[in-house]
């Protein structure tokens, strides 16, 4: 096979790549980003004083349903069995950073996987968060979404 082929690209369209003669290794990914905020909108984190609810396990749970949704979210991501998922959270003054990890007893990597957590989750942060986050126009002036990345992957036997 031409190295430089697209390999989800045919003449008929696109096509999910086989990995069926691939071995099961134990994989796994994490990935991070982070979402700045007001600092009072991250003292209201900490304390748990948002209408909406508590924040990081709402997001948490976000993650991991994202987690095992990709491959309906991602066209051609495979669907693969995923064994676990952690999420964790650092708070700074002006953001709240989540780290994702997936791991996976399969045929193909997880860093989608870890990379969607991630997206979910800050997104379930911003929704709960955007009645204290907007000016006085409806507007989120300083809110934002950033650096997401996958920053490990790792494949084994």
């Amino acid at each position: 096979m031409d190295e430089k082929k697209l390999t989800h690209l045919t003449e008929n369209g696109v096509h999910m790549v086989e990995v069926g003669d691939k071995p099961d290794l134990r994989r796994t990914a994490i990935a991070r980003g982070r979402i700045k905020l007001q600092k009072d909108t991250i003292k209201l984190i900490e304390q748990g004083e948002l209408k909406k609810g508590n924040v990081l396990v709402t997001a948490q749970i976000a993650a991991i349903q994202a987690v095992k949704s990709t491959p309906q979210i991602i066209p051609l991501c495979h669907s693969i069995p995923i064994t676990g998922v952690e999420i964790e959270f650092e708070m700074t003054k002006e953001h709240v950073q989540v780290a994702v990890e997936v791991k996976s007893n399969g045929k193909t990597g997880v860093e989608m996987e870890a990379i969607t957590g991630v997206s979910a989750a800050l997104l379930t942060i911003w929704d709960m968060v955007k009645s204290v986050e907007k000016d006085e126009n409806g507007q989120y002036p300083s809110t934002r979404i950033s650096d997401i990345k996958v920053i490990k992957k790792e494949k084994g036997e």
